[in-house]
């Protein structure tokens, strides 16, 4: 939560008069008597506090109202682009190599929050989609986006900066810079309980 983003949704919302944008964490939110149709998280149902979230959600919601949330992650299905094999020498170079066995689980195998859900007591009929899609990354796009990401971010400077390069080295060894990145996105859909 932060007053930028929340003035940006203002104004990106402001054609639609019964939207009300409230800057405040979903675990603080308060509100005063009022239930809705729908709780809908797009990837940030993992950043709320497990033992709150479920609880919370039902809370404010009707009786059969849906909570609805995605998430999604690097996908790894069957041909997918080598470079994100050869760039984990990178990363182990660096001390950060992959945890786990690699490569990771194909689409299809990585675990959803199904259980979770129904573990927590207070939804039903719980479905789950897959959609798998790409994303073509010339070098430079490529480490703008790995630049934003939060594991990256928290890099010694001069560690980062050297997996970068090899980015850029590992792209430029292709005849057209590029490198194709498949993502998972997974929607959960289950309704309150009465």
């Amino acid at each position: 939560p932060g007053p930028n983003l929340a003035r940006i949704a203002r104004r990106n919302t402001a054609e639609f008069p019964r939207v009300t944008v409230v800057n405040q964490r979903f675990e603080d939110f308060d509100p005063a008597g009022a239930t809705f149709d729908m709780v809908f998280a797009a990837t940030s149902w993992h950043w709320i506090d497990p033992q709150v979230r479920y609880a919370k959600a039902a809370s404010v919601l009707k009786p059969g109202g849906v909570l609805a949330f995605t998430w999604g992650a690097h996908a790894f299905p069957s041909g997918f682009d080598p470079f994100f094999s050869e760039i984990q020498k990178a990363y182990d170079a660096i001390g950060q190599s992959w945890d786990g066995a690699w490569p990771p689980p194909p689409p299809e195998q990585v675990q959803d929050l199904s259980e979770d859900i129904e573990r927590s007591g207070y939804f039903e009929e719980v479905r789950v989609a897959r959609h798998v899609w790409t994303t073509d990354f010339n070098a430079e796009e490529h480490v703008a986006l790995m630049s934003t990401a939060s594991d990256h971010r928290l890099m010694e400077p001069a560690k980062r900066e050297w997996l970068f390069s090899e980015m850029r080295r590992l792209h430029n060894t292709r005849p057209d810079g590029i490198v194709r990145k498949h993502e998972l996105t997974i929607l959960h859909v289950a309704r309150r309980k009465p």
